[in-house]
């Protein structure tokens, strides 16, 4: 994979210094190679609801049609670095239209699965996976990836609605401790013929990743996540990827966790 989509969409996000993610995403930006980054020009301002229950929709709904105009340029794979998790929306959908035995491997510390009604904050980044799943807000829902199809790494911060969707919807989940497993992903997508992986920064232990908005204790460890996302690669073309969540506090500080970033841009790429 040569090609890098960087969104700094940041109105997904419900976090007090959600504008932190732009600062984020050109960090990384920064240490990607220029000639293969393609930056999307997400809009600065908030944008408006619109009468919904989804914060900032106008703005969401604006930066989407820019992301699935630039994946439509190319059937290459691409990574595309965020801003939040919504920016995955898109992206899942346009690998998903190319590959309908696709396996989704989503890696986050939050379930992601709220709809717009079950939400507490309004916070598309909290409704992404459900939408990539085809529910949610019409104009921002996904290709509607069966719930068979997903594989949730990492999630130890379920709200009590995510927890009951997991439990009726056949979901399979994985936890941090399950990497240790050399073949658990592999099993986990068995029968797909193609796999897009999502990575949350927060899916990170925290001692690990400092720039985020939401740490949660106990995550996955770079090493684990990278070996485990290399055997996966030897098993499953990959197609597709993404990778969010990157706030850090200061440009100073971003030095700190762009090592173990680009470990994992290195894993997806």
């Amino acid at each position: 994979m040569t090609r890098f989509i960087v969104a700094p969409q940041w109105q997904g996000s419900g976090a007090a210094r959600a504008m932190l993610l732009v600062d984020g995403a050109q960090a990384i930006e920064g240490d990607l190679p220029s000639a293969a980054c393609t930056h999307i020009d997400v809009p600065l301002e908030a944008g408006e609801g619109l009468g919904t229950r989804v914060h900032r929709l106008s703005a969401l709904e604006h930066t989407k049609r820019l992301l699935q105009a630039e994946l439509a340029h190319s059937d290459e794979p691409a990574l595309v670095v965020g801003g939040d998790c919504g920016v995955a929306v898109p992206a899942i959908a346009h690998a998903a239209a190319r590959h309908p035995g696709l396996a989704v491997v989503w890696c986050d510390a939050h379930g992601d699965l709220h709809t717009p009604d079950s939400s507490p904050s309004g916070a598309f980044a909290g409704m992404a996976l459900r939408a990539v799943l085809g529910e949610g807000e019409p104009t921002l829902v996904g290709a509607g990836v069966k719930p068979t199809q997903v594989v949730l790494v990492g999630a130890r911060d379920l709200e009590p609605a995510e927890d009951d969707y997991i439990g009726t919807s056949q979901m399979a989940q994985l936890f941090a401790e399950d990497l240790a497993d050399d073949e658990a992903l592999i099993r986990a997508v068995a029968g797909a013929d193609a796999v897009y992986v999502h990575v949350d920064l927060d899916v990170l232990d925290p001692p690990e990743m400092t720039g985020v908005s939401m740490p949660v204790p106990f995550g996955v460890h770079v090493a684990e996540l990278t070996a485990a996302l290399a055997r996966l690669r030897s098993q499953v073309p990959l197609v597709g990827a993404s990778l969010a969540g990157f706030a850090p506090a200061s440009p100073a500080v971003a030095v700190d966790d762009l090592g173990a970033i680009l470990r994992i841009v290195g894993a997806l790429a």
